[in-house]
């Protein structure tokens, strides 16, 4: 029997960039296949054309063992592929019911939507698949992982086959990856067939049959968990040894950098995001902040940055009250920031890699001379980040919206870590790096912890806030849950606690 899925000397090339090089891959029904690659290996584009979104330049793709032509994502649903996107595709004031039927609407005799009957085929579908889902709830009140289940009923709803997983898992609490794991193994006892793109070593090793790994737009090997261990896979990834744990010997804490006091911010539809934090931060530590997107963290990190406004509350940065002050003048108090949304906070996408990389610095000494830039000293400058931080790309005068996101998240990390700094604000730096990049800014966080700044990191990633934490912070609902010394959590502890189930014993604030 052929494979449900085959692609033949898939070739894509866009200004500059290889980024599919004759790819073959075949998926099996009812086979969990993993796809890792670092940024910029060619694992994105690859779906992309997968799913419609790009046509390739040369290759051939079959389903079923027919040659068939994939002009759109319609083509691609008429096919049977389905794709959950890392960042869902939901409509917060519309129903399940509504988000589900959106845009192949059923409708009654009399042309109304008739919602009970997709209602009704989403509690089968949720039945057969063990997908928890009430269909009349307003999306906006559904829990991250719910809204998960309901991106997978879309695709379900639509008789796809196919699945296409695009780092399913980054949103998700420890407990809400596992049900997920539960519900991919449902979906290929029911036959479906499943291709899983994460960063997670781990969670490939624990859930897929096979596991293909692309580099540098090429197919460089197809192995199995069984085959394999997470250094193994690393070294695969990133064509060297790879060192997967954290080397850090024990902080030095010295004075207080950051004083954060009673602190509430609204958020964008004016409804209390953060209620009434404090903590502190001190010279040589690292202080992490766990909990599920969504709980507050985005609007603690943008107040403190000058990037959000707020009533009430109290920020100082080494004694000095920057409350209310501007994103420039709190930077050039000695504050470095790499921003949760590195497209609207972190970079200008039209301009060019290099004009990127002095964002914030473009009118200090060497860049500028009085009114005019110093245009060699830039261009230098730059390109020494792209060598030192490992930037993809041809050339830094392309525009940064060119960049694969792992690499647009490179060129912020370049810029904020290349200056001197007391405090650094980092909320999700490794967001969508492979595990070469994040062993290398794992090292330059705690290089600068070393050196004596004060490290805040914002993270959803618990196997990233327990290696690289000095003391952990847990946010729930706008408020921090509990503080506790890294060597004393654990990963169901913490777990609980994002999932704002509390204990006396965790909410012991340290």
């Amino acid at each position: 029997m052929p494979p449900i899925l085959e692609l033949r000397g898939i070739t894509k090339t866009f200004p500059g960039v290889l980024a599919n090089d004759h790819i073959d891959l075949t998926l099996n029904e009812g086979e969990i296949l993993a796809i890792l690659g670092e940024n910029g290996a060619g694992k994105t584009t690859l779906m992309n054309i997968l799913y419609g979104l790009y046509s390739p330049d040369e290759g051939e793709i079959f389903i079923r063992g027919s040659k068939t032509s994939i002009r759109n994502p319609h083509d691609a649903i008429h096919l049977g592929i389905g794709m959950v996107h890392q960042h869902f595709m939901l409509i917060p004031v519309f129903s399940v019911t509504e988000n589900v039927m959106l845009g192949v609407e059923l409708t009654t005799g009399a042309g109304i939507l008739d919602r009970k009957s997709v209602s009704k085929q989403i509690v089968e579908i949720s039945d057969r698949f063990g997908l928890k889902v009430e269909p009349e709830v307003m999306v906006e009140d559904l829990s991250v992982g719910v809204q998960q289940r309901v991106e997978i009923i879309k695709v379900l709803y639509r008789k796809a086959d196919i699945l296409i997983f695009d780092e399913p898992t980054a949103v998700l609490t420890p407990q809400e990856a596992e049900e997920f794991f539960k519900v991919v193994h449902a979906l290929v006892k029911q036959g479906k067939s499943v291709i899983f793109i994460t960063h997670k070593l781990k969670e490939v090793l624990a859930i897929a049959d096979r596991i293909t790994v692309l580099q540098n737009g090429r197919v460089v090997g197809t192995t199995t968990p069984a085959q394999s261990t997470e250094a193994s896979l690393a070294s695969m990834m990133v064509g060297r040894e790879v060192f997967l744990t954290v080397d850090k010997k024990p902080a030095k804490p010295g004075e207080v950098v950051l004083d954060v006091a009673g602190l509430h911010v609204m958020d964008d539809r004016h409804l209390e995001a953060v209620k009434g934090v404090s903590f502190q931060v001190r010279a040589g530590e690292i202080l992490g902040v766990a909990g599920v997107q969504g709980n507050g963290q985005k609007e603690l990190v943008e107040a403190i940055t000058g990037l959000r406004s707020y009533e009430v509350g109290k920020v100082d940065l080494l004694g000095e009250d920057i409350s209310g002050g501007s994103p420039r003048s709190i930077r050039e108090a000695g504050t470095a920031h790499v921003p949760e949304d590195r497209q609207s906070d972190g970079l200008v996408l039209p301009f060019s890699i290099r004009d990127n990389l002095v964002l914030n610095t473009y009118y200090e000494h060497p860049f500028s001379r009085g009114l005019n830039l110093n245009s060699d000293v830039i261009t230098k400058t730059a390109e020494q980040r792209v060598e030192e931080f490992d930037v993809r790309t041809p050339s830094i005068f392309l525009p940064a919206s060119t960049l694969s996101g792992g690499n647009q998240q490179k060129v912020i990390v370049a810029r904020e870590f290349s200056r001197p700094i007391k405090l650094l604000i980092a909320a999700q730096p490794t967001r969508g790096l492979d595990v070469g990049s994040i062993e290398y800014i794992h090292g330059q966080i705690v290089k600068k912890r070393d050196e004596g700044c004060a490290v805040l990191l914002v993270s959803p990633e618990l196997d990233e806030i327990m290696s690289l934490s000095d003391r952990i912070a847990v946010m729930f609902g706008g408020k921090i849950l509990g503080i506790i010394p890294a060597k004393d959590a654990t990963k169901e502890g913490l777990g609980l606690l994002m999932a704002g189930i509390l204990s006396n014993e965790q909410a012991e604030v340290v």
